[in-house]
C-alpha cells in the first residue's frame, strides 16, 4: 500500500508540473499587433534606410502574386485593376489592413490572399510597392477631363492635393486607371459596404454618372 500510494502521488505530481510548464495554445501565438502599430513601425522603418532597403528586398518576393493582377512593379495593364507603383505606403498598409478586418471587400481570391499575410509582409509588400517607378504615361487632355479639373478642384484637393498625390493613408490619384476610379467612387456613392469611408461617402453622395466619368478622366491624364 505505501508503493501505491507513493506511485499515485508521483504521478500526481508529475502531471502537474507537465500541466505548468506546457504553455496553453492561446500563449503560444501572439495576439495580431494593432494598425496603429503596423503604421508606426511602417514609419519607423521607411526612416532607417539600412531597415528599408531590407524590407523592400522582402516585400519584392512578398509581392509576386500580386504581379498577376496589378502587374509587374504595381503598374497595372488591366483597367479595372489599380496601379499601386508609387503608392503611398500608408495607404496601401491601410487598405490590406481593411481586407483582413472585413472592412473593405473585394473577390474571395484577393480577400483570402491578404488574409494569408502576415502583418510583416503586408508592411514589406506595401514599402516595396510605395519605391516603383510609374511606368504608365497619362492621357491627354478634353473636353472631359477638363470638366473633371472643376470637380476636383471643388471636391478633391483638400485632401488628395493639387497634384493628386494624396499623403499618409490618403492615396494617390494622380495616373490611376480609370474604370478603377469610376467603380471605386460608385461604391463609395452607393454605401455597400465595399468601401467604407465617412469623407468618401459624403464627397461622392451628390455626383452623377457624368461627374464621376469626368473626375476619373482628369485623374487618369495626371501626371503620376
Amino acid at each position: 500500500m505505501p508503493l501505491i500510494r507513493f506511485s499515485c502521488t508521483f504521478s500526481l505530481l508529475l502531471f502537474a508540473a507537465c500541466a505548468h510548464a506546457a504553455p496553453s495554445r492561446s500563449a503560444e501565438k501572439p495576439a495580431a499587433p494593432s494598425p496603429e502599430a503596423m503604421h508606426e513601425k511602417l514609419a519607423q522603418i521607411s526612416q532607417d534606410p539600412a531597415r528599408l532597403a531590407a524590407a523592400i528586398q522582402r516585400g519584392q518576393k512578398d509581392a509576386a502574386v500580386c504581379r498577376h493582377c496589378h502587374g509587374s512593379g504595381g503598374n497595372s495593364a488591366m483597367a479595372e485593376v489599380p496601379n499601386l507603383a508609387s503608392q503611398n505606403a500608408g495607404y496601401l498598409l491601410e487598405q490590406m489592413n481593411k481586407f483582413v478586418l472585413g472592412q473593405r471587400k473585394s473577390s474571395a481570391f484577393m480577400e483570402g490572399m491578404i488574409k494569408a499575410l502576415s502583418p510583416d509582409e503586408r508592411i514589406d509588400i506595401a514599402l516595396f510597392l510605395s519605391q516603383q517607378p510609374v511606368t504608365r504615361k497619362p492621357a491627354g487632355m478634353n473636353p472631359q477631363s477638363l470638366a473633371g479639373r472643376q470637380l476636383y478642384a471643388a471636391l478633391c484637393v483638400a485632401c488628395h492635393g493639387a497634384d493628386g498625390g494624396g499623403s499618409g493613408k490618403i492615396p494617390r490619384l494622380a495616373g490611376q486607371q480609370t474604370r478603377y476610379v469610376e467603380d471605386s467612387l460608385k461604391r463609395y456613392r452607393s454605401g455597400s459596404g465595399e468601401r467604407i469611408d465617412p469623407r468618401m461617402a459624403a464627397s461622392t453622395r451628390k455626383l452623377k454618372d457624368t461627374d464621376i466619368r469626368n473626375l476619373a478622366a482628369y485623374l487618369a491624364a495626371m501626371q503620376p
